[in-house]
């Protein structure tokens, strides 16, 4: 029997206001773990194809890992999949906080929403007491008062996760937010629970995990805090968060700036995290088991721009920041944290506001276009607008609630040629011209353009050690030259593996990868006095091989083929123009090349091959 788990996942048919409790399958954990490979192998085989993401006919995945609510560093992560209303094929997106490992105390692994509620519902957990209520108290209110009004009425204990008034307008790029301001951000998830007439999951779990070598446990888990605690990254993030990525973004050219024509900003130190930690921060905040304390609270204190709440972290800064060419910190701030009361992926959201902003210094979107609204680069007044007229699918937001790629194809007259997104997702704060492996990461990813599918930072900054000892000597120095695409087909075929299967044990990135201060062996440890699971390093990587595969199939099967695999021209044909990455284009095609090869994939296709899915149980 698996140990350190819920045990049961829920079924929520909203049509029918029925739930079901089902066993938590041993044969597919062995196969899949939890977390994300439990929802890509449910979800393929569920969802129908050739059906509109947001129609009931969608199914709406969250699941918490084999180690979420553990004691190993950072164990804090839950996942949410389905069809993405922004992309039309694979959604994905994760968050830490308290709500998952609420969850797995309540006695669940995961729960599946099927069909649509014909009125506004939310699921009420207390242990084992499920209850689908009556929503219309909160329906209307943003994720602040959602999660304020169901703590009042359950109990200030549970935790809230819920969609604001973004996910209720159905915005492409809606979030799913939990304890306020923790975001399952991307592929606008949120939009399907809106669908769904689903507003909010409370939870209140006051079981216990039964842990399976509780004495080894201790052990291993004080081993390795004391690792974590050690690795040299540790204080810097525990000072700054994320915050100050935007400082060593700026000094490589990789800081996206005016919609990604640059991958610097000369007014960078306005928005960077040492201005941010020193005049805003109010303190540092952990989630579940987390020891790097990432997450904080900032204060704004006076008008117009006046808040106190979640701090953004680096993909904020950039997208509300330089990538509207914006150096008034303080909408920054204030940007982001409306983007958490009404539930936007703020990547989305700043990358769709700066291609609108790029098309009206192209003469392509006017005022009649905005509503008089003035999209000069920088103007934060416009940007601060923008997010409520967004949400609430007002005015020129409506249209940009689309997202980018569909707002581009309606306005049409060239602007398309300013989207910067993969498979209609809008890129993160990467500029890929100054780290190659991250504009192959960004066109191999199952979602859309994405930098924590694979997350390779390998090349970032100095991780030649790292690199070796992964790796070997003999792909030094070309892996490690973030400027070379030498090898990065390997990296990032590794890379993906590796981070898949840390989205499904439910831990976070930073530490697994940043530097790598736990690795396979490190996982298969856990698993074993954790779960009393007994996996070795190499069938936990295959077992990330199988889940890269399965996203893969599900959306061939949905018509990705390599042709899909690609960026905007600006990036692949246009030199960057200045900074330590000028002069540089990404050299996609050699390094797509390598990593199908290394995938087992048809160079011509894209396509898993035959042999390789059979090798891998996939058939």
């Amino acid at each position: 029997m698996i140990k350190g788990i819920g045990g049961e996942i829920l079924w929520v048919d909203l049509d029918k206001s029925h739930i079901d409790k089902r066993p938590v399958d041993d044969e597919t954990v062995y196969k899949y773990l939890l977390g994300a490979g439990l929802l890509s192998k449910v979800l393929y085989e569920k969802i129908p194809l050739g059906i509109d993401p947001l129609s009931s006919k969608n199914i709406l995945g969250i699941a918490t890992g084999l180690l979420t609510a553990s004691m190993f560093p950072q164990a804090s992560r839950h996942v949410i999949a389905g069809l993405s209303p922004l992309t039309d094929i694979w959604g994905e997106s994760h968050a830490a906080g308290f709500w998952g490992p609420e969850l797995k105390l309540a006695g669940y692994d995961a729960i599946f929403f099927t069909g649509a509620s014909s009125d506004p519902v939310y699921l009420n957990i207390h242990d084992t007491e499920v209850d689908l209520l009556d929503a219309e108290p909160v329906w209307g209110r943003d994720v602040f008062e959602t999660d304020d009004i169901l703590r009042e009425r359950h109990g200030k204990q549970c935790r809230v996760l819920s969609i604001g008034q973004a996910g209720e307008n159905r915005v492409r790029f809606a979030a799913i937010m939990n304890d306020r301001d923790r975001a399952s951000a991307r592929s606008g998830l949120g939009a399907v629970m809106g669908s769904k007439r689903m507003k909010a999951v409370c939870v209140r779990g006051t079981g216990r995990i039964e842990v399976a070598q509780p004495k080894e446990y201790l052990r291993t888990m004080d081993r390795f805090y004391e690792r974590m605690l050690a690795n040299p990254f540790t204080p810097e993030r525990a000072k700054y968060g994320t915050t100050n990525l935007v400082e060593l973004m700026h000094n490589i050219g990789r800081l996206p700036s005016y919609n990604m024509r640059e991958g610097v900003f000369d007014e960078y130190e306005d928005i960077s995290g040492e201005t941010i930690t020193e005049e805003y921060l109010v303190k540092p905040r952990a989630d579940w088991s987390c020891l790097q304390r990432c997450g904080r609270f900032t204060r704004v204190k006076d008008r117009p721009y006046k808040y106190i709440g979640g701090s953004p972290e680096f993909e904020s800064q950039s997208s509300l920041g330089s990538r509207c060419g914006n150096r008034n910190v303080e909408s920054v701030l204030f940007s982001h944290h409306l983007a958490n009361q009404y539930g936007m992926d703020t990547i989305s959201l700043g990358a769709t506001i700066s291609w609108a902003m790029e098309a009206w210094e192209e003469g392509l979107i006017t005022e009649e276009d905005t509503g008089g609204l003035d999209l000069d680069w920088g103007n934060h007044e416009a940007i601060v607008k923008l997010v409520k007229m967004i949400a609430f699918r007002e005015g020129f937001g409506d249209l940009l609630a689309e997202g980018s790629y569909r707002a581009a194809q309606k306005i049409g007259r060239g602007s398309e040629e300013f989207v910067m997104a993969v498979k209609k997702q809008e890129i993160a704060g990467q500029e890929p011209r100054a780290q190659k492996s991250m504009g192959l990461a960004a066109v191999t990813a199952a979602r859309g353009a994405d930098h924590l599918y694979a997350f390779p930072v390998l090349d970032e900054a100095g991780f030649d050690d790292e690199i070796k000892e992964r790796f070997g000597k003999k792909y030094l120095p070309e892996m490690a030259d973030r400027l070379d695409p030498t090898y990065k087909g390997i990296m990032v075929k590794e890379c993906e593996d590796y981070m898949v299967m840390i989205e499904s044990v439910g831990v976070c990135k930073y530490g697994t990868q940043i530097p790598p201060e736990f690795y396979y062996d490190d996982i298969s440890e856990a698993l074993r006095v954790h779960n009393g699971i007994n996996l070795s390093p190499e069938e936990l990587q295959e077992i990330g091989e199988r889940i890269v595969n399965l996203n893969r199939m599900f959306n061939v099967e949905r018509g990705v083929t390599r042709r899909d695999d690609n960026l905007p021209k600006r990036l692949t044909d246009v030199p960057s123009p200045r900074g330590p990455a000028k002069g540089q284009v990404v050299e996609l095609e050699p390094m797509l090349d390598e990593y199908y090869r290394q995938r087992g994939w048809d160079p011509e296709t894209g396509i898993p091959t035959e042999q390789t899915l059979k090798r891998l149980g996939l058939k």
